[in-house]
C-alpha cells in the first residue's frame, strides 16, 4: 500500500513536468495557429474547417483551440468549444469591458497578417470573464486563432 501511495505521489509531482497539468503557453497558440496554417495550406479550406468543428485533438486542447474567421466579412467558419457562433457576425459585439476585439483581430490580419489582441473572455475550464490574449494569422482569405487565459 505504501508503494502505491509513494507511486500516486510521484506521478502527481511528474505531471506539471510533461505539461499534461500545464496552462498553454503563448508558444503553444503560436504553434497551434502555424499547425492550422500548414494543414489548410495541403488539404485546403473546407478540411481545416471539418477537422475544427469536429473537435480534432490537434486543434482543441483543453482550453486551447483554433477558431477561424473569415477575414473580409468577419464571420465565424468554425468553432470547436461555441459552435452556436458559427455563421454569425459578431464583429462589432464587444467583450466584458467594451473593447470590440474582434474588429481589432480582422484590422490586424488584414494590416498585418499576425499579432496578438488582449480581451476579456469566458474561460470555458472556469466559467468566468478572465483576461484572454489571442495570437491571430492571416492564411488567404480566413484568419485562424488561438487564445491563451492571462493568469
Amino acid at each position: 500500500m505504501k508503494l502505491l501511495s509513494l507511486l500516486a505521489a510521484s506521478t502527481a509531482l511528474l505531471l506539471p513536468l510533461s505539461g499534461h497539468a500545464a496552462e498553454p503557453t503563448e508558444k503553444d497558440a503560436i504553434a497551434m495557429v502555424e499547425k492550422g496554417a500548414a494543414y489548410l495550406k495541403a488539404h485546403g479550406k473546407e478540411d481545416l474547417l471539418r477537422k475544427v468543428s469536429a473537435k480534432d485533438p490537434d486543434y482543441l486542447q483543453g482550453t486551447l483551440y483554433i477558431d477561424v474567421r473569415d477575414l473580409a466579412s468577419g464571420i465565424v467558419l468554425a468553432h470547436p468549444v461555441n459552435p452556436s457562433i458559427v455563421g454569425k457576425d459578431l464583429t462589432d459585439m464587444p467583450d466584458a469591458s467594451g473593447k470590440k476585439y474582434r474588429r481589432e483581430i480582422i484590422e490586424l490580419a488584414a494590416k498585418k497578417g499576425h499579432g496578438w489582441v488582449d480581451y476579456q473572455y469566458k474561460n470555458p475550464a472556469t466559467g468566468k470573464i478572465e483576461p484572454k490574449t489571442t495570437y491571430i494569422l492571416r492564411v488567404g482569405d480566413v484568419v485562424l486563432e488561438a487564445g491563451i487565459y492571462k493568469k
